[in-house]
């Protein structure tokens, strides 16, 4: 039977300080950060089961199921191919156009698909957050977790279609996994911070796709780098270069395919890299932390 602390009337003790003694703590309080965390991690098998659940619900209403993971992106990739490549006459502009293509819209939709699922985490998920007692973080965690696993899938198709068209298998395939990971940690901080905007305001989830789209259109996915220099000069040059989604795309461009044309040298980028994942990593957590007890009122 547990333990319950009784205040009487004699006592020296503070009320607060009868709660302090005993391990009690007021009701709906806010976690500090690090106890949150660790919160968080306890809850980790939860957060693996939970994205299990949500790609086997995803998955299995559909014929095709895993397929569609490589399938969609493949499909984006030949038509973007013909649109910008055939008509349009990209593939003058870069040798081997098609996996300089391929690479940028399988990294952009990694993170497409990471936003697209976070804004809807807590709007579509309020029944269980109003029924059980979690770290809500946990909701856009395991929907970027499943986007991470459909992403390991697609890159090893994204490795074939390189391999293909006759890029060569050298060192600097080594700069996957890190690339990969800081993505992913970006991914989880902009999950978070959209999913917190989007459950005060439901309207921005409209809007998602507009501003992914307008997004895409402004990180060389669909045409050389280069032709950023032709139009732009100065700081606003230098400000269009170091869009995070750019960096990203440009790291695993010059990890798989030999001489790419690039916004900056290699150093740049790692460094543009990192500062963007611990921005919007370590930003997007405190910020969806802070809103923790508002999810799923009102």
């Amino acid at each position: 039977m547990p333990e319950t602390a009784v205040a009487t009337a004699g006592t020296e003790l503070s009320l607060k300080e009868q709660a302090r003694k005993h391990g009690l703590s007021a009701s709906g309080r806010l976690p500090s950060l690090p106890e949150y965390t660790r919160e968080l991690w306890a809850y980790r098998y939860f957060i693996r089961a939970h994205a299990t659940a949500k790609m086997t619900s995803a998955l299995g209403n559909t014929k095709l199921g895993a397929v569609w993971q490589v399938l969609t992106p493949m499909i984006n990739a030949a038509l973007y191919y013909v649109i910008f490549g055939v008509i349009l006459g990209g593939h003058n502009d870069v040798p081997n156009f098609i996996a300089y293509l391929c690479v940028g819209v399988f990294v952009f939709q990694f993170t497409q698909s990471s936003v697209q699922t976070g804004s809807n985490s807590i709007v579509g998920n309020l029944g269980l957050i109003r029924a059980l007692n979690f770290p809500r973080a946990s909701l856009p965690l395991s929907a970027v977790l499943v986007e991470i696993r459909n992403f390991v899938v697609a890159l090893v198709v994204l490795m074939g279609i390189v391999l293909v068209t006759r890029e060569p298998l050298t060192a600097e395939w080594l700069m996957v996994p890190p690339a990969l990971l800081l993505q992913s940690i970006f991914n989880v901080g902009l999950s978070m911070a959209i999913a917190r905007y989007s459950s005060a305001l439901r309207d921005v989830r409209q809007l998602v796709p507009f501003v992914m789209r307008f997004w895409m259109y402004g990180s060389a996915v669909l045409y050389p780098v280069t032709k950023f220099e032709s139009v732009l000069g100065g700081w606003q040059l230098q400000v269009v270069e170091a869009n995070p989604m750019l960096v990203f795309i440009e790291l695993m461009r010059h990890a798989l395919i030999e001489g790419a044309p690039a916004a900056n040298n290699l150093t740049v980028l790692w460094i543009e890299a990192t500062v963007w994942t611990l921005v919007v990593g370590i930003g997007g957590f405190v910020y969806f932390w802070r809103g923790e007890k508002g999810y799923g009122r009102g």
